[in-house]
C-alpha cells in the first residue's frame, strides 16, 4: 500500500517536533516536509502535493486559512487544523466533520484524529471534503470569531489566558507582550494580527504599538501640547497617539462611553 505523504505546518519548532514525534514509527506515513510559515507551506503543497497536512491556524503574516485560500479548496489535501481557537469557533469544524487538534492535545486525541484522516484519504469522498471545507471557510468569514483565550508557552508549560484578563498589549517586533495583572507574557504574534482577532467592543488600538482593554481605563488625561494619556486602574500610563486617539475620544464611540 502506498504511504500517505504528510506535511507539518507550524511556526513553533516545539509544536513541529511534537507532531513529528507522534508520527514516527507509523508505517503508513511518509513525512514529506515541515514548514515554519504559511508562505513556505503554499510552496511545498504546490510542489509536493501531499495527501495530508497538519496546518496551524494562527501563524504570523499568513495563517492556515490564508494558506487554504491561496491554494484553493479544490486543490487542498486532507487538512487537520491545529488551533488554539475557542469552542465557539470550533463548532463550525464539528458541523462539517473537518477535524482539528486543539492545543494542547494529548496522544489519544492525536491518534483518533489521524485514524479518521487516514480513512478519509483512503475513501473516494475527497470531493465532498472540499465542499465541506469551502462551506467552513465561508462561515468563518461571516462569523466574528474573536479570541476568548490565548495559548501561552512559558517556563516549559502551556496554559490558556482569557482575553478578558488582559490589561494591555505592546508590540515587540514580530512578538507582542501581554500584560495581565502582575504577569507579562511574550507571544509570537504581530500586533496587527492580534488586533484583528480581539473583540473591538473591549480592545482598542491607541498607538501603533499598543492595544488596551478599554474596561481597564480609569481616566484620560490631557497633557501639554494637546497630548493625551490613558491611565489604567492599576496606575499604568499609556500614550494616546494622535493617529488613534480620535476613536477613544470621539463622543459617539461605544468605547468612550464605557470608560469610567
Amino acid at each position: 500500500m502506498e504511504k500517505i505523504g504528510v506535511v507539518i505546518v507550524d511556526d513553533e519548532p516545539l509544536a513541529r517536533a511534537r507532531l513529528r514525534g507522534l508520527l514516527e514509527g507509523d508505517t503508513e506515513i511518509s513525512l514529506i516536509a515541515e514548514c515554519a510559515d504559511g508562505y513556505e507551506a503554499v510552496s511545498v503543497i504546490r510542489e509536493c502535493a501531499p495527501d495530508l497536512i497538519f496546518l496551524d491556524v494562527q501563524m504570523p503574516e499568513k495563517g492556515g486559512f490564508e494558506v487554504v485560500e491561496e491554494i484553493g479548496v479544490e486543490r487542498m489535501p486532507v487538512v487537520i487544523f491545529v488551533t488554539a481557537y475557542d469552542q465557539y469557533a470550533l463548532e463550525a469544524f464539528d458541523v462539517r466533520a473537518l477535524d482539528y487538534l486543539l492545543k494542547p492535545f494529548d496522544e489519544k486525541r492525536f491518534r483518533e484524529t489521524l485514524r479518521r484522516a487516514k480513512a478519509q484519504i483512503r475513501s473516494t469522498q475527497n470531493g465532498d471534503l472540499g465542499q465541506r471545507m469551502l462551506s467552513l471557510m465561508e462561515e468563518l468569514k461571516r462569523r466574528p470569531n474573536y479570541l476568548e483565550r490565548i495559548l501561552i508557552r512559558t517556563g516549559g508549560r502551556l496554559f490558556f489566558l482569557k482575553t478578558a484578563e488582559l490589561d494591555w498589549i505592546e508590540a515587540e517586533g514580530n512578538y507582542v507582550r501581554l500584560h495581565a495583572g502582575k504577569g507579562t507574557f511574550l507571544l509570537r504574534e504581530t500586533v496587527n494580527n492580534l488586533e484583528a482577532q480581539l473583540d473591538p467592543k473591549d480592545f482598542l488600538r491607541i498607538h501603533r504599538s499598543t492595544i488596551v482593554n478599554i474596561n481597564r481605563i480609569k481616566e484620560i488625561q490631557q497633557m501639554f501640547h494637546g497630548e493625551y494619556r490613558a491611565v489604567l486602574a492599576d496606575g499604568t500610563e499609556l500614550t494616546l497617539s494622535r493617529n488613534y486617539r480620535e476613536k477613544l475620544l470621539r463622543p459617539d464611540e461605544k468605547a468612550s462611553q464605557r470608560i469610567g
